[in-house]
């Protein structure tokens, strides 16, 4: 079982995750499941993942091969906003689902992926009123463990 929380505060977003895998009774082992994807001053987005972690990895890494321009797949640190943040990130875990759901169907696991996107542009749409207005963007010296 994977824990992760995202909590919204009035000074900024606080994101956290577990780093446990279980491959039964004797196999413990860690893994990161808290993905950082950063413009410093421009953009930060961070990934929350639970579930099969061959799925959930495979799915980060199409993400960060996209921005590096290296697969064709569009580029997280090209949304122009969270909603289209948030289709990026569905996208690459459909494109894991086409290359690989049927063959894990084949060996009987589920095609199980559960991810939470956070993180904010330096500049938000001016189209919405309602949206809150947020601090400037920043990392803590604690997040700094979390790598790509």
């Amino acid at each position: 079982m994977s824990y992760g929380v995202g909590i919204l505060l009035d000074d900024g977003l606080v994101m956290a995750a577990d780093s446990r895998t279980n491959a039964g009774v004797d196999r413990v082992a860690t893994f990161r499941k808290l993905h950082v994807f950063e413009d410093p001053g421009e953009r930060l987005f961070v990934i929350l993942t639970a579930g099969n972690l061959s799925i959930t990895q495979s799915a980060v890494s199409h993400i960060a091969e996209a921005t590096e321009g290296k697969n064709g797949l569009p580029n997280l640190m090209e949304a122009t906003s969270m909603y289209q943040a948030a289709r990026i990130v569905g996208r690459a875990l459909r494109t894991v689902h086409e290359e690989d759901g049927a063959a894990l169907k084949s060996l009987g696991i589920e095609f199980n992926a559960s991810m939470i996107l956070g993180g904010q542009r330096s500049t938000p749409p001016a189209t919405s009123s309602r949206r809150p207005t947020t601090p400037p963007i920043s990392r803590s010296a604690r997040s700094s463990t979390a790598s790509r």
